[in-house]
């Protein structure tokens, strides 16, 4: 009996050392066998439901008895892709979740390990990453960091835009639910072992679109929520003010009939979640041809985001704190319709996703890119679809990375940028070549990403993994990606090392190295940086 009783308490002592108090709820997580505790769908806001729909996060509800924290919350539901659909399995317009990994050791005592806080990408459409397991990172780090996931709102849910919002709700909500996440973990990231005051943010695509707009928030106000920042394919897309948002805030009304109500705002904060969801679609912006990749983005408030992002860093109106910027080699393929085989086609898509461009800068452009290379050939592809893959990948990626690289070495702060070059048989043979943040399964490990890994990371390209781990978990911990870097991989100089700057990392599985950017980018990067603010980026 004696011997019962004893097992009993230690069993009781496990599971009480996975519990944590947050004063509005208390968490109970899970310890793996793999030496890593996680709590999974954590509240860090209120529902954003009801009267709170089109409004700020606010503070969680207060909830007695201890939450199970061992189920990933819904993530956020996506714009759709055509009218009619309902809200999507496993979405919800509750979606205010957030998941923490966590060394076991760690989490059972009072470590301060450094906090990787990762902000998923999709578009501003969609949480394109939900529920990544940082497992991977922190065994690569040594169990030495702790790793925070979470979900914020997209589409009309986070970034309807017009005067009856800004006047009846609030702007930029899905931006405000990633600060109201970060201050999360400020006040709370201590009970799992983690350390406030050493939080570095990271993203990919609208992720490290988001990442770029908390390092310019309110013109570049540090309110120590971060100590360093990492950008994988920082999205430079359109962005508008609320005036010139107020299209798609009417388009919406009509659509769902909200135009007939005195009050529309107070119509569409009442509408059934399906209702609205069967009318939330991408429509084309003014003046364009047709639709664009994506609609509701972050707009141009006067406060959180008080201009525009080119024009803000240019200005000197950023946190000052070490960066990674970097990109994959072929970013626009998978964007580009694989069957464009004209200029015109070419142009109409790169209208479609910039319609402020003007037919001089559209000319100028195909004269820089448009003409296709009747050796790259591929299947089902049209002839003018690489050539404006890559025009489109070095508008809205590559050269803003470039761009912001530059920016911060000439602030004196540390600037490292990569160019991401790991061939997966498949997709050179498909013609989508390195894609749009494909990097992402190297560095949380090609099992922690939802099973969306190509087939070569398992085999020929997993010596990429380490590698990638070891330089992320490096700057993660100690904010210089060579520190603890793997010790057979080349060290990553800054961009303004070596004589002619523009350093970046080549990454390729057995190739890695240093490598300066060449002319004939530098030279195209020019001038989309010059005509950045014309675009409204």
């Amino acid at each position: 009996m004696a011997i019962f009783l004893y097992i009993c308490s230690l069993l009781s002592l496990a599971s009480a050392s996975t519990v944590v108090d947050l004063g509005y709820a208390s968490y109970e997580g899970r310890t793996l066998s793999t030496g890593v505790t996680q709590w999974l769908g954590m509240r860090f806001a209120a529902p954003p439901v009801g009267d709170l729909r089109f409004a700020a996060p606010q503070d969680p509800l207060t909830v007695k008895g201890i939450q199970q924290a061992t189920e990933h919350g819904s993530i956020c539901i996506p714009t759709a892709a055509s009218e009619g659909r309902t809200v999507p399995a496993g979405t919800s317009e509750d979606c205010l979740f957030l998941d923490i990994y966590a060394p076991t050791a760690a989490a059972k005592g009072s470590s301060k390990l450094p906090v990787y806080f990762f902000i998923q990408g999709g578009g501003f459409a969609l949480n394109s990453n939900a529920n990544y397991n940082g497992t991977g990172l922190i065994k690569a780090s040594g169990n030495n960091m702790v790793v925070v996931t979470f979900n914020y709102r997209v589409g009309p849910y986070g970034f309807l835009a017009g005067d009856e919002v800004e006047k009846g709700a609030s702007l930029n909500n899905g931006l405000k639910d990633q600060r109201k996440a970060l201050k999360w973990v400020q006040e709370h990231i201590s009970k799992f072992g983690g350390d406030p005051k050493h939080v570095v943010i990271g993203g990919d695509s609208a992720g490290a679109a988001s990442v770029t707009l908390m390092l310019s928030a309110y013109g570049g106000r540090d309110e120590g929520l971060f100590v360093a920042a990492a950008a994988e394919s920082q999205s430079f897309a359109q962005m508008l003010n609320v005036t010139e948002s107020q299209f798609a805030y009417d388009a919406l009304v009509t659509a769902t009939a909200c135009d007939s109500s005195q009050n529309t705002l107070a119509c569409l904060r009442n509408l059934d979640v399906n209702a609205l969801q069967q009318k939330n679609i991408n429509r084309p912006y003014p003046g364009a041809k047709g639709k664009p990749l994506y609609l509701y983005s972050p707009t141009i408030d006067e406060d959180l985001v008080p201009d525009y992002t080119y024009r803000l860093f240019h200005e000197g109106k950023f946190i000052k704190v070490p960066v990674i910027f970097g990109d994959d080699t072929n970013e626009g393929t998978k964007f580009v319709p694989k069957s464009t085989s004209s200029v015109d086609e070419a142009d109409t898509f790169i209208q479609n996703q910039f319609p402020a461009i003007t037919q001089a800068q559209l000319a100028k452009l195909n004269s820089i890119y448009l003409t296709p290379n009747q050796k790259e050939t591929f299947p089902g592809a049209g002839a003018y679809w690489r050539p404006a893959s890559t025009a489109y990948g070095e508008i809205r990626y590559i050269c803003p990375g470039i761009d912001l690289s530059s920016i911060y070495v000439a602030a004196g702060v540390p600037s490292w940028n990569y160019h991401y070059a790991v061939q997966d048989p498949a997709n050179e043979s498909s013609g989508v070549g390195t894609h749009h943040t494909i990097e992402v399964n190297a560095i949380w490990g090609p099992t922690n990403t939802n099973q969306k890994a190509p087939a070569s990371y398992y085999t020929t390209n997993a010596p990429i993994v380490p590698v990638m781990q070891g330089y992320w978990t490096s700057f993660i911990t100690s904010l210089d990606p060579n520190t603890k870097r793997l010790p057979s991989s080349p060290k990553w100089q800054t961009w303004d090392q070596g004589g002619d700057a523009y350093q970046r990392i080549f990454i390729r599985t057995n190739e890695t190295k240093m490598e300066t950017v060449s002319q004939a980018q530098r030279s195209r990067c020019e001038y989309l940086t010059s005509i950045g603010l014309d675009l409204k980026q």
